[in-house]
Parts: C-alpha cells; sequence; structure tokens
C-alpha cells in the first residue's frame, strides 16, 4: 500500500482541514462519474479514498503515525525477540509464556489470525458522507423530492419524509464514498433544516395557526375559511369567543412517522380591530362600558 500522505498530497504534520482540501480537490478530480472509462482514474480515485478514510479519522491517523497500523488500516504485526523466551527457570530457555503447547500451535494460530486479517481487509466499505439540506415547512409536511446539488457537480435526488422534523436525517444508501477492494460504497446522509413558516407552526404532529376574526364575529359567531397545508376549511366561530379561544380541525395536522395517523391544526382565535377606530364604534363601546361595566382581570 502506498503512503496516504503521499496519494494525498500533503505533508506529515498537515492538519485536518489541509487534509479534508486535499481530499476534495483530488476526489473531485477523479470522481469516476467526471471520468466515464478512465481506469486509470478510477484506480487513484480509490487510492485517495482509501487514504483518506485513514487519515481523515484522527484516531486512525494517530495509530499510523505510530506504526500500529499500516497504510490500509490493518494492525502491523508484534515482534517477539529472543529475550522473551530465554532465562526461564530449570533452564528451559527458548520456552514460550504464550500458552501454546508446541510451535506448531504458533504456527497453526499465526496462520490463521494472518488470514482473518486479510480476509477482513481485502474488501473496505467506502465512507459515509453527511450533507445539509434546507426545505420549505410545507415540503417538509406534506413530502417532496429535492435535488441535492453535491460539492463535485453531481446531484443527489432526496425524498423527503412526510412529516420530517428539522434536524432528522435522511438515509441513502450506497450513495457516500466508494468502497476499495469490491467492497460497498458508503452511503449519504442528508441532515433535514426545516425552514419556518410565516402562518404554520408546528407542535409534535399538531399545526397551530393564529386565525383572526372581527370584533363582531367574537360577539356574534360566524364562519371563517381556514387553510391547512393541503387544502382550506371552513370552521364555525362560536358567538362569545374570545382571544386565545382554540377551534380543533381534526386530521389535519402532521403525518406521524411510521404511522398514517396524522396529528390536528390548532387555530387560536385572536381578536382583530380595524385599522381605524371611527367616531360610531367608539360611541358604541362607550355606551357599551357604561351599561355593561366588567373587569377580565379580577382573578389576577
Amino acid at each position: 500500500m502506498e503512503d496516504p500522505y503521499k496519494v494525498l498530497g500533503v505533508d506529515k504534520d498537515a492538519s485536518d482541514a489541509d487534509i479534508k482540501k486535499a481530499y476534495r480537490q483530488l476526489a473531485k478530480k477523479l470522481h469516476p462519474d467526471l471520468n466515464p472509462a478512465d481506469k486509470d482514474a478510477e484506480e487513484r480515485f480509490k487510492k485517495v479514498t482509501v487514504a483518506f478514510g485513514l487519515l481523515g479519522d484522527s484516531e486512525k491517523r494517530q495509530k499510523f503515525d505510530r506504526g500500529e497500523i499500516d497504510a490500509s488500516g490493518a494492525e502491523t504485526p508484534t515482534h517477539q525477540y529472543y529475550k522473551e523466551y530465554a532465562g526461564g527457570e530449570n533452564a528451559q530457555q527458548y520456552r514460550s509464556d504464550a500458552n501454546f503447547e508446541d510451535l506448531g500451535d504458533v504456527f497453526s494460530d499465526l496462520f490463521r489470525r494472518r488470514g482473518a486479517d486479510q480476509g477482513q481487509h481485502l474488501k473496505m466499505r467506502g465512507r459515509d458522507v453527511r450533507y445539509h439540506l434546507s426545505v420549505d415547512f410545507l415540503e417538509a409536511a406534506t413530502g417532496q423530492t429535492k435535488r441535492l446539488t453535491l460539492p463535485d457537480g453531481s446531484s443527489l435526488d432526496v425524498n423527503i419524509p412526510e412529516g420530517i422534523k428539522s434536524g432528522q436525517t435522511v438515509r441513502l444508501r450506497g450513495k457516500g464514498m466508494a468502497g476499495s477492494g469490491g467492497g460497498p460504497a458508503g452511503d449519504a446522509l442528508i441532515e433535514v433544516e426545516v425552514r419556518p413558516h410565516p402562518m404554520f407552526r408546528r407542535d409534535g404532529n399538531d399545526i397551530v395557526v393564529d386565525l383572526p376574526i372581527t370584533i363582531d364575529e367574537a360577539v356574534l359567531g360566524g364562519t371563517a375559511d381556514v387553510p391547512t397545508i393541503s387544502k382550506k376549511v371552513r370552521v364555525t366561530i362560536p358567538k362569545g369567543s374570545s382571544s386565545g379561544r382554540i377551534l380543533r380541525l381534526k386530521g389535519q395536522g402532521l403525518k406521524a412517522q411510521g404511522a398514517n395517523k396524522r396529528g390536528d391544526q390548532l387555530c387560536v382565535l385572536q381578536i382583530a380591530l380595524p385599522g381605524e377606530i371611527d367616531g360610531e364604534l367608539e360611541a358604541l363601546a362607550e355606551k357599551w362600558r357604561e351599561a355593561h361595566p366588567y373587569n377580565p382581570r379580577e382573578n389576577m
């Protein structure tokens, strides 16, 4: 295996950021999608991926620098010297304390472990890659297919599950870095950010909407058309409704993950005064206050 530092073209004292930068530049240049039918580029891309798989992991990089693992990530064999076996009691020189009955057991175990290591490292799974995708509230609420453009210019079609929450991750199997030695590709992990909506708010699987009503609707009652994530629904405003009263629309919320059940939409009534208080409304309010005094804050 080639020295991973030489493969990425960086010095051994390179920072993690320098290593990541070098890898991105080489991966973009050598990616098989950008170099179809170019076997040399494909082989170099595999070597670059393996090198970054080692140096991009701080723990593996430290082990490699200390000589504990080789460029493929396999542990380096531990050398045992004759002093381990010499000087035993009763002049039994070269007797091992490794709990082997004879040399046949030593070689048998050595070959068995070596074969297991070779089988383990013959195929290497590609690294997972992480991306960030920002979507609108309604796209997350109803489920959409979004196209994500990658740093190398290629793209991924991401199916956004209906009702996904901000911070959740969509996994695309086999869309990560290519494997080496015939190993499978890694996965693409897309963290979804749901942008806020000017009207809808999320509360679990329920959707909350402030519904403005007029003074006369609050006093006399009435009906109003309310938008939901899929359509408009007509609601009845009860007579004598105060601000803060909630009208519940069953099944008009978000779909629960892994279930067909939906949450509800909660319409919070808010009495909205007209933009300008004319003389007629002012006179009516003064007359009513004189005849019907009450204090809504008496229990505060």
